[in-house]
């Protein structure tokens, strides 16, 4: 079985969400990546050289940079019909290409796989993660995205895969790339950070979300999260969001302050190795996924946790 894996880079680098794609894909049969944009040579060489990957297909074509999905799910069709899977990790950039790619090959696609069973068959999360679907597939060709938290990062070094280019049909009219802002932070990304601290609407404001949260991620070295209800309540931006509809995240140590552990946010950090909850509600959801919890008022406990680091 051949697997066409999409692999996401930026400021030509490639990025985290990639390498657990690879181990997802190696499980279905030999991985073939494919590498899009203007002047990624050197990303093509860096994808050459992950652990698992057999060849490395680039299309070095302006019409392909920043993932417009208009231009990159044809380019993607074409070269299928020498794969019979098509894998994308699950970000906001692969959930917006696979869908076209399933249309256009007229078959469903399989979203957010938590694992192989066999070459047609996955395990993914329904009801919000509350239970695991098994899902067969008897489409011939096979479109399917992966939750990252899911699977072991392939390794970066030790891949030795041929380079062959490729072309498309360049740009199809459809969609242009106008701009973008992007947040700057000298923490971690929060779906690659190990450590996390996150804040609920408990924190009652933006101010306090500051004060209390930031300076005990910046003694841990850590990433800032936060409930759904912080950010609609405007305390941080969209996103720090983690949960169903933020970011799915599974770091080493998730630290929960202030949140009561709504499903919605639950389905975001759950497979996290170990769960710490502060929340004075000693009946919250959240003590009961928690490997740590501790009951008491969040103003006077985390100054006093961020002053003993």
């Amino acid at each position: 079985m051949s697997v066409l894996l999409w692999v996401e880079h930026e400021g030509g680098a490639l990025k985290d969400p990639t390498l657990p794609a690879v181990t997802a894909a190696g499980e279905l049969g030999e991985v073939h990546a494919i590498v899009a944009g203007s002047n990624v040579g050197g990303v093509a060489e860096a994808a050459a050289k992950i652990a698992g990957i057999a060849k490395v297909h680039v299309a070095d074509d302006p019409a392909y940079d920043h993932g417009l999905a208009e231009n990159v799910a044809p380019l993607i069709a074409g070269l299928m019909g020498h794969h019979d899977a098509f894998v994308v990790p699950a970000t906001t950039t692969g959930k917006n290409i696979a869908p076209r790619v399933a249309a256009l090959l007229d078959v469903m696609q399989i979203s957010d796989i938590l694992s192989v069973e066999s070459p047609d068959t996955f395990t993914r999360p329904i009801y919000a993660g509350n239970a695991i679907a098994t899902v067969q597939s008897s489409d011939a060709k096979k479109v399917v995205t992966v939750r990252g938290t899911a699977f072991a990062k392939a390794a970066s070094e030790g891949g030795s895969a041929t380079i062959e280019n490729v072309s498309g049909e360049g740009d199809k009219g459809l969609s242009s790339f106008v701009g973008q802002e992007l947040a700057k932070s000298e923490r971690p990304e929060l779906t690659s950070a190990k450590i996390i601290v996150s804040g609920g609407r408990a924190l009652q404001n933006s101010e306090n979300f500051h004060a209390l949260i930031e300076p005990l991620a910046d003694k841990l070295g850590a990433a800032v999260g936060a409930s759904r209800a912080a950010v609609d309540a405007g305390y941080v931006p969209n996103d720090y969001q983690v949960g169903q509809t933020g970011k799915i995240v599974a770091p080493e140590v998730y630290i929960a302050i202030g949140i009561s552990g709504a499903i919605q946010h639950l389905a975001g950090m759950k497979d996290s190795k170990t769960i710490i909850a502060i929340n004075k509600d000693e009946d919250a959801p959240i003590f009961q996924i928690a490997d740590i919890g501790l009951v008491g008022d969040l103003f006077k406990i985390v100054p006093e946790l961020t002053e003993k680091l």
